[in-house]
């Protein structure tokens, strides 16, 4: 099994470098505050991944790195099923039209993640599962 060196942890679970524009950061921080009280266990995990976040500014954004608004195609590890979504804020989200919000556990995954970045998520039943994102698009 392999380990990071520095804490021993299994490296499979090390959780990968993120990017978050300005923008999105701050629009997010919002949203967790909002939902600390209705949904404390999805808005914690969100304020972890936004605080480990590197923050840039919006016209700095890389193209291949998952926005909000982002169309985002990933393969889950575990069945090699490949999947499309668009990553969206809560009162958009609607799974008929594959638009995931970012308060579900794979929507906070996938925020910030990178093109060929893998991640290692927990679902709401306590499965652990992997992803990798495989593109990114934006929608405007």
């Amino acid at each position: 099994m392999l380990t990071h060196q520095n804490t021993g942890a299994p490296a499979k679970h090390l959780k990968p470098i993120i990017t978050l524009t300005a923008s999105d950061h701050e629009r997010l921080s919002g949203l967790v505050r909002a939902a600390m009280n209705n949904m404390p266990d999805v808005a914690s995990g969100l304020a972890d991944e936004i605080d480990r976040a590197h923050v840039i500014a919006k016209g700095a954004h890389p193209v291949d790195a998952v926005s909000m608004g982002s169309e985002v195609k990933f393969r889950d590890e575990t069945s090699g099923k490949i999947q499309k979504v668009f990553l969206v804020y809560p009162g958009q989200a609607d799974i008929s039209k594959d638009k995931i919000s970012v308060l579900t556990p794979i929507g906070t995954a996938l925020i910030g993640l990178r093109v060929g970045s893998s991640i290692t998520w927990e679902t709401r039943t306590g499965e652990l599962k992997r992803l990798t994102v495989l593109e990114v698009r934006e929608t405007a």
